[in-house]
Parts: C-alpha cells; sequence; structure tokens
C-alpha cells in the first residue's frame, strides 16, 4: 500500500476493488502528489541507499513525462553525479493524450533531455514486453553487475492492444530491444519495399501505414 505513518484513517471510495487506495503504516509507495522535487529527492535517497547505507532498493519515480526533467533536471543530473540507481518512468508521453490540457501537458521531448546525462540510460518503448526486457536488463545491469546509471522509461497512456513478443525470434528481438531497434514484423513479398521505422506513440501509426501501403498501394 501507500507508505502513512499513521495508516490507514478512513475507509477509501474504492474500498470494495482489488486494487484500492490502501494506506499501511508498512506501505511501499510514497504519493507525494504535485511536487516533483520532494518525490525525486526521495528517489535519490532510495537510489543511493546501497552506498549510503548498505541496503540495495529498487525505486521506481512515477511521474508526468511533461513534468519529469523539465522541472527537475538539475536533480536527474544529481542522481547521476551521485550514482544512483533505479527506473523513472514519464507517463501519458508522446502528446497523444491529455490534449484538453493543452500543450503543456503533451511531452515530445522528455527523451531529449534525458540523453543529457551520460549515465542516464532511456528508452522509449510502445509495448509492455518491450518494458519487460527494458527493466529486466536494468535490474541486471544495475543490481547484478554494479553499473552506476539509472534508466529513463516513457510509457503511454493510450488504450490498445498489446501483443505477445514475436514468436520465434526472441532472443533477437530481445538484443535489438536493448540496442534500440528489431525487426518488429516482415514486409512481405512485394516487389516495392520501404522500411518503416517507430518507437513510442508513433509506432501503431507506423504499423497502420504498413496496413496502408500494402492493401492500398501494393508497396
Amino acid at each position: 500500500g501507500i507508505y502513512s505513518s499513521k495508516g490507514q484513517l478512513y475507509q477509501p471510495e474504492d474500498a470494495d476493488q482489488l486494487m484500492y487506495y490502501k494506506e499501511d503504516k508498512q506501505g511501499q509507495i510514497l504519493q507525494e502528489g504535485i511536487n516533483e522535487a520532494g518525490a525525486m529527492s526521495s528517489w535519490i535517497a532510495a537510489g543511493t541507499a546501497y552506498a549510503n547505507h548498505g541496503v540495495s532498493m529498487i525505486p521506481f519515480f512515477i511521474f508526468y513525462s511533461m513534468f519529469g526533467f523539465q522541472r527537475i533536471g538539475d536533480l536527474a543530473w544529481a542522481a547521476g553525479d551521485s550514482q544512483a540507481r533505479g527506473f523513472l518512468i514519464g507517463g501519458t508521453s508522446g502528446r497523444t493524450t491529455l490534449a484538453g490540457e493543452g500543450l503543456q501537458h503533451q511531452d515530445g521531448h522528455s527523451q531529449l533531455f534525458a540523453e543529457f546525462i551520460p549515465n542516464c540510460v532511456s528508452y522509449d518503448p510502445t509495448f509492455a514486453y518491450e518494458i519487460v526486457v527494458i527493466i529486466q536488463d536494468g535490474l541486471r545491469r544495475m543490481f547484478q553487475d554494479n553499473e552506476n546509471i539509472f534508466y529513463y522509461i516513457t510509457a503511454l497512456n493510450e488504450n490498445y492492444h498489446h501483443p505477445a513478443m514475436p514468436e520465434g525470434r526472441e532472443d533477437s528481438v530481445r538484443e535489438g530491444i536493448l540496442q534500440g531497434m528489431y525487426l518488429l514484423q516482415e514486409g512481405g513479398q512485394a516487389e516495392n519495399k520501404v522500411q518503416l521505422l517507430g518507437c513510442g506513440s508513433i509506432l501503431r501509426e507506423v504499423i497502420a501505414a504498413a496496413d496502408l501501403l500494402r492493401e492500398d498501394f501494393g508497396i
């Protein structure tokens, strides 16, 4: 549940659901509201606990991607300097949601900010199996091989189907995901061919473009 020094003092409205709003003295989640600087400071404290306290923690900081590096970029750089380890998850990325709240809520550039920090490893995945591969490898690199790196992963907020990893070539797909590019699907036997690239929010449109080119233009 959510950490509270006093525990649950009221019955939440969603108490009848499996994942209800639970506050607990033993909670593992810090709910800090619209407080990116405070939340990032908590993340750095957890991410450096392996060095400062001899306790390896695996912190995840989940936030609006638009309000991550744009607001706490100096703290992200400090995290790199202090050799923090963990995962930053930038939600609602790609400018495909929250349009009603204006451009100030639409992120299309946070990955560029992440690139400024040498030991920040950043990815812009689309499907769940990609995120699984990235996090598994991140755990290996940070907590098995003891690399002094941290991860920034952007996540989407649209409702769409998440396929299984392509069958028969799982090893090459995993390797490609970690390197930044892999073959998602074959292009068929048409004489005229193009190669389409995409990641994050645009990948679903790339898949739709491939279908359109094949069905309407024979490409």
